[in-house]
């Protein structure tokens, strides 16, 4: 192990462009100030950030490999202004490269996409943990399979990255349904699964792959994710450690239960 090995994280990306809107009720103070505190806790400055996106589905797992990738703005019916928004840090398409070929070396189908931009799921978290862009940026496709055994196996097989320096980090939210969002019925059952899957996420590895790929059946686990493209990125970043993970951001928003996990070594 080397003093510059990074954690893995999964982190909530809050709503469309959230945190650079007004918010007079504070609803998203929380979780930008979690976002804001990432770069802290690290253990020095990453080389490259690799994001797994939910907002990116492709057949096989896919790279961003843009030495300056565009800003996909793909939200809608926000104020103009946040369609202005800039993130301009650069991409690394020989990262890209390289994690394309880690996961064919596993068996895994990857392939490198030499225009894609960054998806909301990307720059507007990294915007608030990152803000000055100036730190290279991957993102990565979910397997629109959703196969969660799947996205656990490609965390394992990125795993090495962690040791060169570069920050994995899984862009989702742990409760996705938007019927639920700020309705009182859904805080019970958003909080039964955050209980759940806290407990999965600081079992021990085994145990925890075992979890995660029965997640449909825990508790409320239908109800809270609906289509599970939001949850995936965690299976990536709990597949790249070989540690029980730890939560570090819950807070109820919305009226639901949203959490935060990070995975060490």
């Amino acid at each position: 192990m080397t003093n510059s090995r990074q954690p893995t994280l999964f982190i909530p990306h809050g709503g469309g462009p959230c945190f650079f809107m007004d918010d007079p009720a504070g609803t998203w103070t929380g979780m930008a100030a979690y976002l804001q505190s990432i770069a802290a806790t690290l253990p020095e400055k990453p080389k490259a950030i690799f994001v797994v996106s939910g907002h990116w589905e492709t057949r096989g797992f896919a790279f961003t490999g843009a030495a300056t990738p565009p800003l996909i703005y793909d939200y809608g019916g926000f104020p103009a202004h946040t369609y202005e928004l800039r993130y301009d840090a650069p991409g690394d398409p020989v990262l890209a490269t390289r994690a394309a070929d880690l996961l064919g070396e596993a068996g895994l189908t990857a392939t490198v996409d030499p225009t894609r931009g960054l998806d909301h799921g990307v720059f507007i978290p990294m915007k608030v943990a990152f803000p000055d862009a100036d730190i290279p940026v991957v993102e990565m496709s979910v397997d629109r399979d959703l196969d969660p055994a799947l996205h656990t196996a490609a965390g394992r097989a990125l795993a090495p990255l962690r040791d060169e320096g570069i920050l994995i980090v899984g862009s989702g939210m742990s409760f996705h349904n938007m019927r639920g969002y700020g309705d009182p019925r859904f805080t019970a059952p958003s909080e039964a699964f955050d209980q759940w899957l806290t407990a999965a996420v600081e079992a021990e590895p085994t145990a925890r792959a075992d979890a995660l790929a029965g997640w449909a059946e825990a508790p409320a686990g239908r109800l809270s994710h609906p289509r599970e493209e939001h949850l995936l990125p965690l299976m990536v970043a709990a597949g790249a450690s070989d540690q029980p993970g730890t939560q570090v951001y819950n807070e109820r928003v919305l009226r639901t239960a949203i959490s935060g996990y990070r995975f060490d070594w």
